[in-house]
């Protein structure tokens, strides 16, 4: 077996995925969301570790409910600090979901707790009806 280094400027398996059609990598990482589904609503779940609540805006426009974030991570530096190496960064990133026209401003929920942005939204009542436990009778 023979290994080989890997080298930064070429990678199969990244270049494959960095063709346009999938998102670059670094944005990938940000605002992972999972959306579960409820008896009675859809909860979705957008990880943004880091964020302050002040810095998260949850909005309806047109049947599309988007989530935005920004952080500001610059910071004065005090005259006597030496830094021998300091990292700060600058962020802001956005998610949308299309919800329909049905959903109102007033039904949808939001709860920012420990880095995760819970997102409740009530399903209709015929979409309640559709996911009920149908029986057929065979005849």
């Amino acid at each position: 077996m023979m290994l080989v280094p890997r080298r930064n400027d070429f990678d199969l398996f990244d270049n494959f995925f960095d063709d346009g059609f999938f998102p670059p990598k670094k944005e990938r990482n940000m605002m992972k969301t999972d959306i579960r589904e409820l008896k009675d609503k859809y909860l979705v779940d957008v990880d943004l570790p880091g964020y302050e609540k002040e810095n998260i805006k949850v909005s309806l426009e047109n049947g599309y409910l988007t989530v935005s974030a920004k952080v500001d991570k610059k910071e004065e530096n005090k005259e006597h600090e030496k830094y021998v190496h300091r990292e700060r960064f600058m962020s802001e990133c956005s998610r949308s979901f299309y919800l329909g026209e049905d959903v109102k401003e007033e039904d949808i929920e939001a709860e920012f707790k420990n880095g995760i942005l819970q997102v409740s939204i009530p399903k209709k009542e015929e979409t309640k009806k559709l996911n009920e436990p149908r029986h057929i009778e065979i005849k």
